[in-house]
């Protein structure tokens, strides 16, 4: 009598899905990023008024813009490592509070250079939004869907730009150009909360936190670096 081995495959485990519908959460990941696109472009027309009222030149103004751009630009590559080392959820969590604060900070700036100043630390949170909320995206949705999911957000990102200018110049003739920097506080604030509870981190990111990370200090330092560079060289190189 011959007895054969059944080879017995292990069971497929389900695809990972969030606890809350995806649809929901990518309105509110999408509320945070064209927050962050806005206001690469909704300060440019107000740079003269910043300098009038804040005593400085239009050539030393337009460092609000360049200030945000290069942080913005340092931060956005390294979003991946340091969404590893915190975790998805609390570096886009964290984004938002430094985001949102610094928002508050440039309304209230005394000075160009603490304007400045703000600036930084808004485009340094400013550059995780995006990348995270294309990184979740992409994990609470299935690839049937997810196409859809990114052409809709697709639509958010090209449109912040596009209104920025106008918005930022209508705020400046029938405000003042502080409050271009002050909207963000209560979109801010509920993407906050909304974010808070629906945002999740899904299961192979935790199992990756806790298998430890590498970290090349030097290589990220070099990376900061160069890309700060060449931000500048790129927006002051003509003068």
């Amino acid at each position: 009598m011959s007895s054969s081995a059944e080879t017995i495959a292990p069971p497929v485990p389900a695809p990972w899905q969030p606890k809350y519908n995806p649809w929901v959460i990518a309105v509110v990941v999408a509320l945070a990023a064209f927050m962050e696109i806005l206001d690469t472009s909704i300060a440019n027309v107000a740079l003269p008024y910043m300098a009038g009222n804040l005593g400085a030149s239009n050539d030393e103004s337009t460092w609000v813009l360049t200030s945000y751009l290069v942080s913005n630009a340092i931060v956005l590559p390294i979003s991946g490592w340091l969404a590893s080392l915190f975790g998805r959820k609390r570096f886009f969590l964290l984004c938002i509070v430094l985001f949102t604060v610094s928002s508050l900070l440039c309304g209230l700036a005394p000075s160009l250079s603490l304007l400045i100043l703000f600036r930084v630390m808004q485009g340094a949170g400013g550059g995780g939004l995006q990348p995270m909320a294309q990184a979740i995206l992409a994990d609470i949705f299935p690839p049937q869907k997810r196409g859809l999911a990114f052409a809709l957000y697709g639509i958010t990102a090209v449109m912040a730009p596009t209104v920025g200018p106008t918005l930022g110049g209508w705020i400046t003739d029938n405000y003042t150009w502080r409050w271009i920097f002050f909207i963000n506080l209560p979109v801010g604030v509920i993407a906050l909360v909304l974010a808070s509870r629906l945002v999740e981190d899904p299961p192979f990111f935790k199992r990756l936190k806790a298998g430890g990370i590498r970290i090349d200090y030097i290589g990220i330092s070099l990376l900061a670096l160069g890309i700060g560079a060449l931000q500048v060289l790129l927006d002051k190189g003509q003068e």
